[in-house]
């Protein structure tokens, strides 16, 4: 071949060339995105690119032909473990990638193509799995791959034998996965249920009958999720009903009280007798043959309310007052004010409608006041009969903004105050044993959102539209406001997400709001206007409440500085999400501070003498004093070693640098 007809041939496959690169995501408009590799290359490429992935993180370009070299290499590392904390890492394979590692190289399109061999037809509904479409050498690869684990899951099956020291991690919140870290190598191995391991297909059913906050219940949730076994748990503090079906079949109240199918076995220290005796695989094969009986404890029921709603006993006259009041906006004061309605007007209608005197008729309208079916305008008084405005609760301009209001008010009977919060804490406890890992530091947000638990709490939080808070005591009422931050930052991520921004934070934090005891709250208002008794929040230089806030009245009779680390905002900074109890409050609150600062909300460099406190001080510093008393006062909460360090910087009155730490607002997930 001359020259000429040389440079015609390469001209020709330039431009063929071409063609193939921009029909495959290297330039062009009708190509197929970057990185996608088409149908036609799965056959025309002789080359493969190939990526491992090695355990320091530097990445190492391998040739096919080197595969299954460095598959043996990989291998014989078994034999070298020097430790038992190590990580592998699989190989990644990268079949017909269009990256900058080892180019494919295709076949030229003038020269004639060999036929495929034949290959079987495969038939089937679902789509091939990736080891059939993957071509052979990643297919190769990829069954090595998977030789290398077994091959390691049975060497630590062994090591797990001759060495107690082995370490092993439960992912608390996906109890099928353990994770095993021996030097070099990371392996997730799925483990088997109890059941699964003895080769047992039960299709009886264990249930156990537990209380919210019970530490026997929750040792026994732990040894069923450990063993992998289902259950079915019945909390009588969400289901109430079923209290009485647990006396009636034990002859107690107490819990947890365990049934394996219909038969009751006991509480802990039954299932601590049968754990150590080694009866429990007898038990499980018992389950094994026949379906669950009917006379085992039901399964609990869903999406029905076990309480009755009664019909507040003013309801009717209040109904018979909405369609008869001149209710119309107003120009008072200078202020336009919507959907409101004169004292005189109310007066006359409540003596028209129960044909009652003046005096009682009054009477009647401020106890519709002390139940906050409506409240004055400017929040001037309660109640007074003459030139004064009322406006009804649901025509207040905040109500469409509260998360627990349903297109109308609760007329309902409005229920204690002090069952409402203990109902309120005993749910947001189920909450937390079902949908929170151990330490409470992460939550499954999604689940809680899905469960019978959040549904109820709902309906709870729904009551508190119209209750009186001021029946509360002090303990009980610091309690309930603990709790119902800790609850609404829970419905607040599920419902607006975690804050991000500054707008998002401002909607987090001001613009969430709950209905309760006839007036708006946010996370902003329970800390600051009500905890820390209308307080400014940082960088904020308004108080929450203005003169005469009626919320003001339910504020502590003094400021808690331990309250900072009983509320949690839903971020990884702040402390773990809990709930308190009116009785224990007080110690409560100081177990949790112990707990956030030994979590590292303190630290130390005695070289430089600085203390690295925790951001929240800084922002609520006032809570705290000076400086040098918020070091005497911390060290109340530390443990041993930290109080130790603290003294050391305190004892000779030098001078102490305190800094603060950053704050992860990322989310608790």
């Amino acid at each position: 071949m001359d020259s000429s007809e040389q440079e015609k041939v390469d001209g020709d496959i330039g431009v063929e060339k071409k063609k193939d690169k921009t029909a495959n995501g290297y330039g062009g408009d009708g190509g197929e995105p970057k990185g996608t590799a088409s149908s036609a290359d799965q056959d025309s490429g002789d080359f493969y690119d190939v990526e491992i992935e090695k355990s320091n993180g530097e990445k190492e370009e391998k040739p096919p032909q080197e595969s299954k070299e460095e598959s043996t290499s990989i291998s014989s590392k078994t034999e070298e473990f020097n430790d038992k904390e190590i990580t592998i890492n699989s190989p990644k394979i990268y079949c017909n990638a269009r990256n900058h590692y080892l180019p494919a190289i295709k076949s030229q399109a003038h020269l004639p193509k060999p036929d495929p061999p034949a290959t079987p037809r495969v038939e089937r509904s679902q789509s091939l799995s990736i080891a059939e479409t993957m071509p052979s050498i990643g297919k190769y690869i990829s069954d090595r791959s998977s030789s290398f684990s077994a091959a390691i899951v049975r060497r630590l099956s062994s090591w797990k034998e001759d060495n107690g020291d082995l370490v092993v991690k439960n992912d608390s919140l996906n109890l099928e996965v353990t994770e095993f870290h021996i030097p070099g190598v990371k392996v997730i191995v799925k483990l088997k249920s109890e059941a699964e391991r003895l080769g047992l297909d039960l299709k009886g059913r264990i249930s156990f009958f537990t209380r919210s906050n019970c530490r026997d219940c929750t040792a026994v949730r732990h040894f069923f999720r450990e063993k992998g076994l289902i259950y079915v748990e019945i909390n009588i503090d969400v289901f109430p009903k079923r209290e009485k079906e647990l006396i009636e079949r034990t002859g107690s109240s107490q819990v947890p009280q365990i049934f394996f199918n219909e038969k009751w076995y006991g509480g802990l220290t039954a299932l601590n007798e049968l754990r150590n005796s080694g009866e429990m695989e007898v038990k499980l094969r018992e389950m094994v043959g026949e379906r669950c009986p009917e006379g085992a404890p039901p399964i609990p029921v869903h999406g029905v309310d076990d309480e009755e709603e009664e019909d507040d006993v003013l309801l009717e006259t209040v109904r018979s007052l909405r369609k008869t009041l001149p209710i119309q906006d107003r120009l008072i004061k200078m202020k336009m004010v919507k959907n409101c309605f004169s004292g005189v007007d109310l007066v006359e209608g409540i003596m028209d409608h129960l044909d009652r005197g003046r005096k009682k008729s009054v009477i009647t309208a401020k106890l519709m006041v002390q139940k906050h079916f409506f409240h004055h305008v400017f929040g001037e008084n309660e109640f007074e009969e003459g030139n004064h405005f009322y406006r009804f609760l649901e025509h207040e301009p905040f109500i469409m903004g509260c998360f627990n209001y349903r297109s109308s008010t609760n007329d309902s009977e409005p229920k204690p105050a002090s069952f409402l919060a203990d109902r309120l804490s005993k749910l947001m406890f189920a909450i937390l044993e079902a949908y929170a890992s151990d330490d409470r530091l992460h939550v499954n947000y999604s689940g809680i959102d899905r469960s019978e638990e959040f549904r109820r709490y709902l309906n709870v939080a729904r009551d508190l539209q119209r209750v009186n808070m001021k029946l509360l005591s002090p303990n009980e009422r610091l309690a309930l406001f603990l709790n119902l931050h800790n609850a609404m930052a829970i419905h607040a991520v599920i419902s607006i997400g975690h804050p991000e921004g500054v707008l998002d934070k401002r909607a987090f934090f001001n613009e969430f709001l709950y209905l309760v005891g006839g007036y708006p709250y946010s996370l902003n208002i329970i800390l600051n206007g009500t905890l820390r008794r209308n307080r400014t929040s940082p960088y904020s230089f308004f108080r929450p409440f203005s003169k005469g806030d009626r919320r003001l009245e339910l504020a502590p009779p003094k400021l808690n500085p331990l309250i900072h680390f009983g509320l949690c905002n839903g971020t990884r900074s702040s402390p773990a999400v809990r709930f308190f109890t009116a009785d224990g409050v007080e110690s409560e609150l100081r177990c949790a501070a112990k707990e956030y600062f030994q979590r590292g909300a303190i630290q130390f460099n005695m070289e430089k003498r600085t203390v690295y406190l925790t951001r929240i001080i800084k922002w609520y510093n006032e809570d705290f004093g000076t400086e040098k008393d918020i070091l005497k006062w911390v060290m109340k909460y530390l443990d041993s070693t930290q109080s130790g360090l603290l003294a050391h910087l305190l004892a000779d009155d030098g001078h102490i640098n305190i800094m603060y730490q950053d704050y992860d607002w990322s989310g608790n997930l």
